[in-house]
C-alpha cells in the first residue's frame, strides 16, 4: 500500500489522502479471524498485511510520543501553490499538489510511525476478516463524533466510500477491488472484495477519509443543497483533532485544535496534535516563501533545492542558532523520480531511443552545478529501500519468478546488471553521446543537417512540461545535450491548473514523474505501472506502460504470501521496469531538509518511519520562544 502517508492539499482541494499522522487508537484483541468451531468473526486489535504487530491489545500510547507534551502555540508553515476547493471527493481535477497537513477528516484506521505499515483504529475500534481475505468488517467506535456532536455512523462510511470511488480517479483505481461497502449492524460496515487471497485489501479498506453524510446532504448558509461532486470553499464538517477556523482563498488556511475532540484520550492520540493553531501560507514560488521564512513570517521551511540548502541560509539567525537547519532521515518510503516518456506517442515506442535519452543526461554534472552534489542518482523504482531494490544479477527466488516471464522481458534482465550511464566530465559525456548516436542509428533514426529524423523522415522534437521553476532549471540543463543529438527541445512551464489537467489527460511528451513507494508495496502498483491504468485519465501510469510481464509481476507482488516473496517480486519488477527504460532516472536524497525558528521541541528519538513528524509530534516550547522574542 503505497499511497503516501502525508496529507495533501491536492488538485486545489484541501484533502486528506491517508490517515492523519498519529490520530487514534487500537482494536480490542489480536486473534485469528474466527474462533475455532465458530462462524462468528473475532475482532483484531491491529492490521498488518505482512509482518508482526508491535503494540499489543490495550496499549496506552505509542512509544515515541511525549505524553506530557504541552498544548498551545501557533505554527506557521509554507505551502507551494494554491487552492480553490475544500471538497476532497474531486481532488486532482484542478491545481497543483501543495504539501500540507490536515487533521480535519479522519479515517477508520491510522498507522504507527515506528513499524512498517501497521494500522490501528481511529474511527473504528475493531476489524475482522476471514482466512481467505474475501471481505473485511469494521466496527465503529460508539464515541466517535462529528464536530457538531452527531455520531459517526456506518451510513457515513458507505456514503464516503461510494462518493470517492465514483468521482475520484485516484480512489476509483485504488479501491477497484472493493466491490461493495454496506452497513451490517448498528456500528458495523462490511467491505466485500472481488476475489479472495488479496491480503492487503482488509487493511487498505480503512484508509479513505470519512465524510459526514448528513452534512453533505444538507444545505449551506444560503439554503443551497450541497453537492459532493462540486467544488466548494464552504468549510467542511470534520471529526478530527483540528477544524478549519478561517481561510483566505488561494492564500492561507488556519486550522485550530478542537479542545473537546472526541478521540483525544485514545491510545494513539496521546502526545500528539499539540499546537492550538496550524497556519498554512501559500506561495507561488519557493524563493518567495524562503525569504518570508528568513524574515520570520514562517516558522518551518522544507527545502527542496540542494543548492539553496547549501547557499541560501547564510544569514545571522542561522549563525546565532536562532534558526536550526536539520536533515531528517527518510526511512519511511522509497521512490523513483525521472523524466517519464509518454509511450502513447509513437516516437517513444523504441527502447533504443529511450536509452539514448538516458545516455544524453549528464546527471553527475547536473548534480554538481545545480545542487552542490547533494543528491545520488536513482537506480531503482524502490530507491532508498534496499530490501526491494534489484542489484547484481537475479538469483534464487527472484530468478525463479523472472523465469515465468522470460519471453516477455529484455534479455539483459538475465545477463546484465542495470546501471545508469555515468558522466561528470567532457570525455564521459562525449562517449555517452556517441553511444546514444549509435543506438539511434540502429533504431532507424538519422542525423540530417544536425537534425535528427525518425525512420519516416520526420524531424524529432520533444516538449518537456514543468510545473515550477525548480523543474525547469533541470530540464534547461538537459536540453543542450539532447540538441547535440539533433533533437529539437522545447520547455514549457505551466501554472498548476494547466499542468495537472495535461498530466491527468496524458497530454505531454515528457514530464518529471515521481512514484513514492511504501514499506509494503502492493495494489497501488497496478495504478503505477499496470496495463489497465495506462489509458485511464488521472492514473499514475504516466508513461502508459502496457506490458504483460509487468502485469504478471504486479500480481505476484499483490498475492505474495510472506515478506521474502514480496521482496523477490519487487526486485523482479524493478529489474524489468529499469531495462525497459520507461524513464530517465533523476535523483534521490534520503533525507528531508528543514529549517525552523527554534521555538519548538520534539520527543527523542523521533520514530524511525516518521521523517520529521512535524508538526504532529512536536510542541510549542515556551522557554525557547521567550529567548527568541516576539515574532516579526
Amino acid at each position: 500500500m503505497a499511497i503516501s502517508r502525508r496529507h495533501l492539499l491536492q488538485g486545489g482541494a484541501f484533502v486528506a489522502l491517508t490517515p492523519a499522522l498519529g490520530t487514534a487508537a487500537c482494536f480490542p484483541t489480536a486473534t485469528p479471524a474466527y474462533a475455532e468451531g465458530s462462524s462468528e468473526p473475532v475482532w483484531r486489535h491491529a492490521l498488518a498485511s505482512l509482518g508482526d504487530i508491535k503494540y499489543p491489545a490495550g496499549f496506552k500510547r505509542f512509544g515515541y510520543v511525549n505524553p506530557d507534551a504541552p498544548k498551545g502555540g501557533v505554527v506557521r508553515m509554507f505551502e507551494l501553490g494554491t487552492f480553490d476547493n475544500f471538497n476532497i471527493v474531486i481532488n486532482g481535477v484542478k491545481g497543483s499538489l501543495a504539501n500540507g497537513v490536515t487533521m480535519v477528516l479522519e479515517t477508520l484506521t491510522t498507522r504507527s510511525l515506528d513499524e512498517p505499515l501497521t494500522a490501528y483504529g481511529q474511527l473504528a475500534e475493531a476489524a475482522a476478516y476471514p482466512d481467505d481475505f474475501s471481505y473485511a468488517i469494521y466496527r465503529l467506535r460508539a464515541e466517535a463524533r462529528w464536530h457538531d456532536g452527531k455520531p459517526v455512523t456506518p451510513d457515513d462510511i458507505v456514503f464516503s466510500f461510494d462518493a470517492l470511488k465514483k468521482n475520484s480517479p485516484m480512489y476509483s483505481a485504488y479501491y477497484r477491488h472493493i466491490v461493495k461497502c454496506e452497513p451490517v449492524g448498528e456500528r458495523d460496515v462490511k467491505f466485500t472484495f472481488d476475489m479472495p487471497g488479496n491480503r492487503e485489501l482488509p487493511a487498505i479498506a480503512g484508509e479513505f477519509p470519512v465524510l459526514s453524510k448528513h452534512w453533505w446532504e444538507g444545505t449551506d448558509a444560503q439554503g443551497r443543497k450541497r453537492d459532493v461532486t462540486a467544488t466548494t470553499l464552504e468549510i467542511p464538517l470534520g471529526s478530527g483533532p483540528y477544524r478549519i477556523k478561517e481561510f483566505v482563498a488561494s492564500r492561507s488556511v488556519v486550522l485550530e485544535r478542537v479542545k473537546d475532540y472526541w478521540g483525544k484520550d485514545l491510545a494513539v492520540s496521546v502526545g500528539q496534535n499539540n499546537f492550538d493553531q496550524i497556519r498554512f501560507e501559500f506561495f507561488r514560488d519557493d524563493s518567495v516563501g524562503r525569504e518570508a521564512f528568513k524574515a520570520d513570517q514562517l516558522d518551518w521551511f522544507s527545502e527542496r533545492s540542494g543548492k539553496q540548502w547549501s547557499t541560501a541560509y547564510d544569514f545571522p539567525a542561522v549563525t546565532e542558532k536562532r534558526v536550526i537547519k536539520e536533515k531528517f532521515p527518510d526511512e519511511s518510503s522509497g521512490r523513483m523520480q525521472g523524466f517519464a516518456f509518454n509511450l502513447r506517442r509513437p516516437l517513444f515506442a523504441d527502447v533504443r531511443l529511450r536509452r539514448a535519452f538516458n545516455l544524453a543526461y549528464d546527471w553527475e554534472t547536473s548534480d554538481r552545478l545545480l545542487s552542490n552534489g547533494e543528491y545520488h542518482r536513482d537506480s531503482s523504482y524502490f530507491d532508498g529501500m534496499p530490501e526491494f531494490m534489484a542489484t547484481g544479477l537475479p538469483e534464487d527466488q527472484e530468478l525463479q519468478i523472472l523465469e515465468t516471464v522470460r519471453d516477455k522481458v529484455p534479455a539483459e534482465v538475465f545477463t546484465t546488471p542495470y546501471k545508469n550511464p555515468v558522466g561528470g566530465n567532457d570525455e564521459a559525456s562525449r562517449a555517452n553521446l556517441r553511444e546514444a548516436s549509435r543506438l539511434l542509428k540502429e533504431a532507424g533514426f538519422e542525423n540530417r543537417d544536425r537534425k535528427l529524423v525518425d525512420p519516416s523522415g520526420k524531424p524529432v522534437s520533444v516538449e518537456f512540461i514543468c510545473q515550477d521553476p525548480g523543474d525547469e532549471r533541470g530540464v534547461l540543463f538537459y536540453k543542450p545535450y539532447l540538441e547535440r543529438l539533433g533533437i529539437a527541445v522545447s520547455v514549457r512551464t505551466l501554472d498548476s491548473v494547466q499542468y495537472e489537467n495535461r498530466r491527468r489527460s496524458f497530454d505531454f511528451d515528457i514530464i518529471t514523474a515521481i512514484w513514492p513507494q511504501s514499506l509494503s508495496p502492493g495494489n497501488e502498483q497496478r495504478d503505477f505501472f499496470g496495463s489497465e491504468a495506462a489509458d485511464r485519465p488521472g492514473s499514475r501510469n504516466y508513461p502508459g506502460i502496457k506490458n504483460p510481464a509487468v502485469d504478471a509481476l504486479i500480481d505476484r507482488i499483490i498475492f505474495a504470501k510472506d515478506r521474502a516473496e514480496l521482496a523477490a517480486c519487487c526486485k523482479a519488477l524493478d529489474r524489468v521496469l529499469l531495462w525497459n527504460c520507461y524513464v530517465v532516472p533523476q535523483f534521490a536524497f534520503g533525507f528531508d531538509r528543514a529549517a525552523r525558528w527554534d521555538r519548538f521541541s520534539h520527543p527523542e528519538p523521533l520514530p524511525k518511519y516518521g521523517v520529521s513528524a512535524f508538526p504532529t509530534l512536536w510542541w510549542w516550547d515556551a522557554e525557547k520562544a521567550a529567548k527568541l522574542g516576539k515574532r516579526s
